[in-house]
């Protein structure tokens, strides 16, 4: 049977899509209600209403101030409780009896200083009026499809990389480094110390959700035995129906566990049951925010290899050398080619210079765009080869237009001319492709190149990534996630 007959489905439609919103304690101060005001002025399509009886009857960017919630008549799905910790019970109260059923408590000074009374006063009058917390300590709820933002200059566009974070500062983090990625939110919630709702219940609601394709999670902790039963539960059936989930799980140094400590309340727990239970639920466990978002999209632009044997494409004997050296590190494997494969590639790549095994070695010709475009498309026909992984250095397109001029390429972009064949290869082949982009240089001129490349790669559902070590990293969790869903029966998809 199926966890989700075993718990009361919570209508998470008002928390997501709320008709009115709240904010109790408004005022001027960046770091407090203010700062969730000028996140959604001019967004949020709803009305925002205002709460503070010092500032009762004044105006905050053109919306009025009020002394109490139980002032308004209008229904509201979602407050957002910016108040201190020792004032929360209270207006908690006031909360209640105006029927609101989802506040984000803002404030710490809970149970990680040692307040374990007054939250469990804060919790106890919610549970009396039937609202649900989220937090304490924590930033709520980003849903650009409902206008719902907790940082500045968050992306209004709308994706399928929706996540749950026990910092909110890292939520906030990885809603901008994932854009940067090629991939947009759909729906994210910083949770803090999770007195009330745990992750667990969030993941449920997103393995239903049809926004909801690539989940992420950032843990410190969780609160109970029983918490963590419900979550691993949960997590198995995400990834079973094909939504896989990253985990970031934070602590694994001692260092670490006292910071989580002072932070969510909580203890870190032990390393090896973290491990285990990535193992036993087919989450791909992470260690910091940039492997969580280049993972999150190569899930996005990219289907499943089939296998873990890899065609390296790259410039320079010695540098391909390094690229195999870092990939089978990372249990990749780099097969060797099939003859008619050496075959076909021996037709326009010549001896001198060049290596047609795997690895390949372009050598000079590598700064052609047409060469690497039938190189990749050689390499997809190849029945060893599941993935194609190429290296580019579009930092030293620039220099190179003298010696293209001189092969008779006059006034050609090179830039655009290797997206051009990149972005006709992705249409064709059947195999995912994955750039490893490298810096080599600093400067204005370099970082422009750089940009501009991995941008139009990006639009075009080529993943592009800036290390060898990020690359295998994210090829060996996504082919342990597909061999998770083969364990399961669940891979290919029938």
């Amino acid at each position: 049977m199926s966890i989700l007959n075993k718990f009361p489905k919570i209508d998470f439609d008002k928390l997501f899509f709320p008709r009115a919103i709240g904010i109790v304690g408004i005022n001027n101060d960046p770091g407090s209600g203010g700062f969730f005001l000028r996140c959604m002025k001019n967004r949020f399509k709803g009305p925002i209403f205002l709460f503070n009886p010092r500032l009762s009857g004044q105006n905050l960017y053109g919306y009025k101030i009020y002394s109490s919630i139980l002032e308004i008549t209008e229904p509201i799905d979602y407050v957002i409780l910016a108040v201190p910790a020792r004032l929360c019970p209270k207006l908690m109260e006031e909360i209640g009896q105006k029927g609101v059923p989802f506040v984000t408590v803002f404030a710490s000074g809970f149970r990680e200083v040692g307040n374990e009374n007054l939250e469990k006063e804060l919790l106890s009058i919610a549970q009396h009026y039937n609202v649900r917390i989220i937090g304490p300590n924590c930033i709520g709820i980003y849903n650009p499809r409902a206008g719902l933002y907790f940082a500045f200059e968050q992306s209004k566009k709308a994706g399928n990389f929706s996540g749950v974070f026990q910092s909110g500062g890292i939520a906030q983090n990885l809603s901008h480094l994932a854009v940067s990625y090629g991939l947009h939110i759909s729906k994210f919630i910083s949770v803090g110390n999770s007195l009330d709702l745990s992750p667990a219940e969030f993941l449920e609601y997103f393995l239903g959700d049809e926004y909801t394709k690539i989940i992420g999670l950032y843990i410190e902790n969780l609160r109970s035995i029983n918490q963590g039963r419900k979550f691993m539960k949960i997590i198995k059936e995400c990834n079973l129906k094909r939504k896989p989930v990253i985990l970031w799980r934070a602590g694994y140094g001692e260092a670490t566990k006292k910071a989580i400590l002072s932070h969510t309340g909580g203890l870190a727990g032990n390393n090896a049951i973290w491990k285990a239970i990535g193992k036993q639920t087919g989450s791909c466990i992470v260690s910091n925010s940039n492997e969580l978002a280049a993972l999150a999209s190569a899930f996005n632009l990219t289907h499943l290899p089939e296998t873990r044997n890899i065609g390296v494409i790259g410039i320079g004997g010695g540098s391909t050398i390094e690229a195999i050296d870092i990939l089978e590190k990372y249990n990749l494997k780099i097969p060797s080619l099939d003859e008619k494969t050496i075959s076909k590639m021996k037709r326009f790549l010549p001896d001198v210079n060049t290596n047609v095994t795997n690895p390949l070695d372009l050598g000079g010709l590598g700064i052609q765009p047409n060469i690497y475009y039938r190189t990749i498309l050689a390499l997809d026909k190849d029945p060893n080869i599941s993935s194609i992984v190429f290296i580019k250095d579009p930092e030293r397109f620039g220099g190179f237009q003298e010696l293209l001029e001189e092969m008779g390429y006059k006034d050609m972009d090179l830039n655009r001319e290797f997206i051009r064949y990149i972005s006709k290869a992705k249409k064709i082949c059947t195999k995912p492709m994955y750039c490893v982009m490298l810096k080599i240089n600093e400067g204005f001129e370099e970082y422009k190149s750089r940009y501009k490349f991995k941008l139009k790669l990006l639009n075009r559902n080529v993943p592009v990534f800036e290390s060898l070590e990020l690359t295998g990293a994210v090829l060996d969790k996504i082919n342990s996630y597909r061999e998770f869903l083969q364990k399961h029966g669940k891979y290919p998809k029938k």
